[in-house]
């Protein structure tokens, strides 16, 4: 359960650096945004590991002799991607070039569908060391829907300083989980 959580808050960093980001640049959100904000984001964050894990269903008679070197490959290609994404940059956008309308729906189903993508990779992952999905799903969709409501109104209060130092978290747990899942079926 320990690690369902820690992959919750991991996969949720990404949809939080967002709303942090979006909440520091429309400061005149109102609830109704922030909550069909944070929705968007949990509910995608629900589906994709579920469409990932049926996805790694269909494939497991295939892989499962090395599914736990794929597991790990895949939390440590996301982990490490954002770690990197977390490095400065030359001419790293303000914030407010950064960020997008939240208020606009297209704009916040391209957002969560973008910070969601991960989660897919994680159910596809969980389908082949036989964990099953819709508890973790749901604990995932929760999880990002409260840390993005979070970030919203977090962001309207102050600056960027945490964006950068979740990414990096978010990753280190990330790799440290799937480095787990190896040493367990190789131990």
């Amino acid at each position: 359960m320990v690690s369902i959580i820690l992959i919750g808050l991991s996969l949720s960093f990404d949809a939080f650096a967002v709303s942090v980001s979006s909440g520091i640049s429309n400061r005149d959100l109102k609830i109704g945004h922030i909550i069909r904000g944070s929705l968007f984001f949990g509910v995608f964050q629900f589906i994709m590991p579920v469409i990932g894990w049926f996805l790694g269903k269909a494939f497991v008679s295939y892989i499962e002799a090395f599914d736990h070197w794929i597991a790990f490959a895949l939390l440590a290609f996301i982990g490490g991607r954002m770690l990197i994404g977390a490095l400065p940059r030359k001419n790293k956008a303000t914030s407010s070039e950064k960020s997008i309308d939240v208020q606009n729906i297209g704009n916040l189903t391209i957002l969560a569908l973008a910070t969601s993508i991960d989660a897919l990779a994680v159910g596809l992952s969980f389908s082949m060391v036989n964990q099953d999905i819709w508890i973790p799903a749901l604990i995932i969709g929760c999880i990002t829907f409260a840390v993005c409501f979070f970030g919203f109104e977090f962001g309207k209060k102050i600056g960027l300083a945490f964006e950068t130092g979740s990414q990096i978290i978010g990753g280190l747990i990330l790799i440290s989980i799937g480095i787990k899942i190896l040493l367990e079926h190789i131990l």
